[in-house]
């Protein structure tokens, strides 16, 4: 989903003994420290915090920027973070993590950093859940029944029922409890959230002019300094321009390669084409506040008229599989009984027909002399080759079945004020990466309807909403597995979006780059290990 993430605990800043060390921490693994990374990304951030953000170019600046309590290595096993051990009750219900003692915050220039204690997790969940913040965490914590401190660098959790893989869920990102202006709640107008102090290996130097975030190396990262001096992530509007930076050498890294570039880029031995397993998906999304869209026969319509297939050939040279529900294709809960519908116009028509559609003198469809006239959202700009296909092929499908479709491209930020703030769209196209938790609360359940949140159609179903809660209460995974695949059943039929296709994902590199792993889903997660040779830095 463009990111369903974690959680956040609190850590408030008591003074303690253990200062700084006076020198850098370095690693001991013999790599040379130096060099810069500058990286593409298609698009900006909105926000930089790990709390308010739900975007997935915020959620890789903030692996890079903060920690959580326990983290994912790359055999994808949970290994100790901010928390050096934890202990876990008999029943399930208890979680007691003891914190390192050599944690310091991000310091600005010329002050002394600040000590990582209880109290900033304390204050990370409460601030989080607080009913003011609005967050896209807050529903995959409500399992959490109190948090407590029971010293300085212990705090103990405790959950309102036992839950699986709980212990996966701590790797929430910590924020200090002397960075937010606002102690109470964050909003996206506290100065935290474009200038955030974390414990991770960089922390933020500054946004330029031109929004490129310069990130440099934690001289004192608990597990010692990363390798490359800086980390420059840099906006692109255009993809086409992103990959023509990579081949004239002004960038180093492209997160996720245009399927239009990966043959040029296939043939050029200066590169590294890497493919990652992100669980994602692309989809069209229907405001339900629109009576029209509310009836579910226009809804399905609009899938059958699609030859998804089609698209997915002719603008990602068929490298992708076609979906039919919520869950992405590599995700235990994906089910794989529920076909995608097929192409058949004939079909959508005949829904449109008994909707009470029927088509005027001009080819398009009306209902009690309205026509069928919609206006689809796009994010980023009509540079994007592969997007503006995939708008003007969806336009082209339903005027076929005499819908007529108006796409509005929009910059980045304006685009999800529209959809997630004032929800003032028809249709919207865009991506949902997902974890491998397969939690689709967020997006899906009733209480996740408003601003800035989630399900940003306004989609309720009783019954969805009764399993969303029934799969996060049960501690069965097989009785689970067969709640969502329910689930996936049901939200297929309401075709809440138009589901379309989930790619493979490709990270491009310069070879200079040197034991570069990529986590599937926060991509920059091993990124203190990767280093450049002495011989290539610049």
């Amino acid at each position: 989903m463009k990111r369903l993430a974690s959680v956040l605990t609190i850590f408030f800043g008591v003074f303690v003994m253990l200062l700084p060390q006076a020198g850098a921490l370095t690693k001991d693994d013999g790599n040379p420290n130096g060099g810069a990374l500058n990286y593409g990304e298609y698009g900006r951030p909105a926000t930089l915090d790990p709390i308010t953000s739900n975007d997935m170019i915020a959620l890789r600046i903030s692996e890079l920027i903060f920690n959580g309590l326990v983290g994912i290595d790359e055999k994808q096993e949970i290994v100790a973070d901010l928390a050096e051990r934890w202990d876990i009750s008999e029943n399930g219900r208890m979680y007691t993590f003891y914190l390192r003692k050599d944690v310091t915050w991000h310091a600005k220039e010329g002050e002394d950093p600040m000590p990582f204690t209880a109290d900033d997790v304390i204050f990370t969940y409460n601030i989080m859940m607080h009913p003011e913040t609005i967050t896209p965490l807050k529903v995959r914590y409500e399992f959490i029944d109190a948090v407590t401190k029971i010293d300085d660098y212990t705090v103990e959790f405790t959950l309102k029922r036992p839950i699986l893989n709980a212990l996966a869920k701590f790797s929430f990102k910590i924020i200090p409890k002397h960075g937010p202006q606002n102690s109470e709640f964050l909003a996206r107008e506290d100065p935290f959230v474009q200038n955030p102090i974390g414990t991770g290996p960089y922390l933020l130097k500054n946004i330029t002019a031109e929004r490129e975030i310069i990130l440099v190396a934690n001289e004192n990262y608990f597990k010692g300094r990363p390798h490359i001096d800086k980390v420059i992530a840099r906006p692109f509007a255009d993809q086409n321009i992103m990959g023509q930076a990579l081949m004239f050498n002004a960038i180093d890294m492209i997160v996720l390669v245009n399927h239009r570039d990966i043959p040029q880029l296939q043939g050029d031995k200066r590169f590294v084409l890497q493919p990652y397993n992100a669980l994602s998906y692309s989809f069209f999304g229907f405001n339900t506040r629109n009576p029209t869209l509310a009836d579910k026969r226009v809804r399905k319509a609009f899938t059958y008229a699609l030859n998804r297939k089609e698209m997915l050939d002719s603008f990602f040279q068929g490298q992708g599989t076609i979906i039919s529900g919520p869950y992405a294709p590599g995700s235990w809960a994906y089910n794989l009984d529920v076909q995608p519908l097929p192409y058949d116009p004939g079909k959508a028509v005949e829904l449109l027909n008994e909707a009470g559609f029927v088509k005027g003198a001009d080819g398009i469809m009306e209902k009690n002399g309205k026509k069928l006239s919609l206006t689809i959202k796009v994010p980023i700009a009509k540079e994007s080759e592969a997007v503006k296909r995939v708008i003007l092929a969806f336009r082209n499908y339903l005027s076929k079945i005499g819908v007529e479709i108006n796409a509005e491209f929009q910059e980045w930020l304006a685009w999800k004020e529209d959809i997630f703030l004032h929800h003032d769209f028809d249709l919207m196209f865009a991506s949902w990466v997902f974890d491998d938790s397969a939690d689709i609360s967020s997006l899906f359940h009733s209480a996740e309807i408003g601003p800035w949140k989630n399900n940003f159609g306004a989609f309720t179903n009783a019954e969805v909403d009764g399993l969303i809660v029934e799969s996060k209460l049960t501690l069965d995974h097989e009785k689970r597995r067969t709640i969502n695949r329910r689930l996936h059943e049901i939200i297929a039929d309401e075709n809440p979006y138009t589901f379309l296709w989930t790619l493979t994902n490709y990270a491009a590199f310069n070879k200079k780059l040197r034991r570069v792993a990529i986590h599937p889903y926060k991509f920059f997660s091993f990124a203190d290990d990767w280093f450049i040779p002495e011989s290539e830095q610049r």
